[in-house]
């Protein structure tokens, strides 16, 4: 038994050139990791945590990346001295990494069964038949229903929670000694997020896995992490054990980010409001084709016979988990995919408008969604991402209005203006659904259909963008269409709330109803996960 930790990273610093121009994005940061010891990196978007993270496993631009001082020792060795075909025997073998965004780290031309099987084959040279059989058993850890039928699918035909469950079963694939895991929970609603934390700390008692988890959900931290490492601006400003840390914080950014979290009360219901989008019956059906005619055999009733009205002013919050028709369901409302049922938008039955005809009501109706990287055009500026919505609906405005127009847009959602000229790839994630957010308010709209809107983003940022979102709803009487896992949020924001399971409601009612005294044992069960409850009761509900 050594008293040497299993990976120790020594007055790390990262610079990145671009232009002639040298900025430092990690500046001597110094922590270690035990064997079978799991240590948080928190911090808000841009702090350096992934950078640092993304260090150990040399995953830099290099050589637009350097690393001016320190080193980095995993088991004894130092990997930033490491060749290129050491490195390639570490990554996926002895240290894996879950990435933050699964859309873009998965790729869009394999199928399911042939990114996880290819890293078995890489460092365990299975064969196939081992392969699928071992895709299969990481498939069912992570929590993936009928993985048999997931084989075969592609990431685009996956929900956000479900591609992260994917990514989850690739890193645990080859049993890693260290496993990097940057937001590896953002995406999944909150009963998943806790059968998949609890699965990744049985694995640690099983194997004596330790893991660097970087998260901005301080709730997660308390319950999961053993020492905490609160970063900011590149630097560690404070770091203990968790008890330490949030009993006793002793820098300042330590007690700003305990403090934050999202607050206030949503709009009062109110039944004269108007009402902006109404559905009836709303159902959408994927037909299941099978056999060499390719016929219908059956039907995924992704939205099964919905009825729902969001008013002026209002928000209506949809929860549910990943997979359940949240997403369906808004985009079926937008008429952004075919449905049956009646669809009504400021009175006006628009279920049979055509393409055209929905065009003009475009403005209107917009849409943040939940992946910002996967939305944002890597080949256009955030000036031009932000002001295409005014070019296609204003376009006799100039071009000096437009700009002030984005400009304003952006302050609202607390990005700097003088930052619009650069491309998506330079912000942090949650920047860029700050970005979205901008792209969608700069037109004004009278819905807005909100897909998982804070899910990239650090408490202190939910904070502003709950209350950023308030007040454009109190000042421009914006409907909502809220779609989230995070209840907290839910519960800020919304005046109604439906649960859906399954493409079906289970529960709807107001929001103090829903939260307060929820009837059905699948609701009760998702507010236990969500408020940091006993969960021990919630798995035997959920997997039904």
């Amino acid at each position: 038994m050594t008293n040497k930790p299993l990976l120790s990273v020594q007055d790390l610093a990262v610079a990145f050139t671009q232009g002639g121009k040298q900025t430092t994005a990690v500046d001597g940061v110094s922590f270690e990791i035990d064997n079978g010891e799991t240590v948080a990196l928190v911090g808000e978007s841009g702090s350096g945590k992934s950078v640092s993270a993304l260090s150990v496993l040399k995953l830099l631009p290099y050589p637009a990346a350097s690393h001016p001082s320190g080193e980095i020792v995993f088991d004894g060795n130092n990997l930033l001295s490491a060749s290129d075909t050491d490195m390639r025997k570490v990554r996926g073998n002895r240290i894996s990494m879950i990435f933050q965004e699964p859309m873009t780290s998965l790729n869009p031309l394999h199928t399911v069964e042939k990114q996880v099987a290819e890293i078995l084959k890489i460092h365990r040279g299975m064969s196939d038949t081992a392969a699928r059989e071992r895709v299969l058993e990481l498939l069912t850890q992570v929590g993936i229903r009928e993985p048999e039928t997931r084989l075969s699918s592609y990431p685009h035909q996956l929900s956000g929670g479900q591609r992260q469950r994917v990514m989850i079963a690739m890193a645990l694939a080859n049993e890693p000694d260290l496993l990097i895991a940057d937001e590896p929970t953002t995406a999944l609603d909150v009963t998943v997020q806790a059968q998949i934390l609890q699965l990744l700390k049985d694995l640690q008692a099983e194997r004596g896995m330790a893991m660097l988890f970087i998260t901005h959900d301080l709730g997660i931290v308390r319950k999961f992490a053993d020492r905490v490492c609160v970063m900011t601006e590149g630097k560690i400003v404070e770091q203990g054990s968790v008890e330490e840390i949030f009993s006793k914080p002793q820098h300042a950014y330590t007690k700003h980010l305990l403090a934050a979290e999202p607050k206030g009360d949503p709009p009062q219901t109110d039944l004269d409001k108007p009402i902006v989008v109404e559905a009836d019956d709303l159902k959408v059906w994927f037909p299941i084709k099978r056999g060499f005619l390719r016929r219908t055999v059956d039907y995924v009733k992704a939205v099964d016979g919905i009825d729902i009205k969001v008013r002026q002013g209002q928000t209506l919050g949809i929860v549910g988990e990943s997979g359940s028709g949240k997403t369906t369901l808004g985009l079926a409302l937008l008429r952004m995919i075919s449905s049956n049922g009646r669809i009504s938008f400021n009175g006006q039955d628009i279920q049979q408008n055509s393409w055209k005809e929905m065009r003009p009501l475009r403005r209107d109706m917009q849409i943040v969604f939940q992946d910002p990287f996967g939305a944002l055009s890597p080949r256009m500026s955030v000036s031009d991402i932000v002001g295409e919505g005014l070019l296609v609906h204003f376009p006799n405005i100039s071009a000096e209005e437009r700009d002030r127009r984005v400009a304003k847009a952006l302050e609202e959602v607390g990005l700097d203006a003088s930052t619009r000229f650069r491309y998506p790839h330079e912000f942090s994630g949650g920047q860029r659904q700050r970005i979205s957010i901008a792209r969608a308010m700069v037109l004004e709209p009278k819905f807005v259909m909100l897909d998982e809107p804070t899910s990239a983003l650090d408490m202190s940022v939910q904070a502003q963008v709950v209350d950023l979102l308030r007040d454009l709803q109190k000042a421009h009487g914006l409907a909502y269409l809220f779609i989230s896992h995070d209840l907290k949020v839910v519960r800020a924001l919304a005046n109604e709330v439906v649960v859906m399971r399954q493409g079906k409601v289970v529960e709807a009612g107001s929001s103090d109803q829903i939260f307060d005294a929820p009837q059905s044992d699948y609701t009760k069960a998702l507010m236990a996960a969500a408020f940091r409850l006993e969960t021990a009761s919630v798995s035997g509900v959920i997997s039904e």
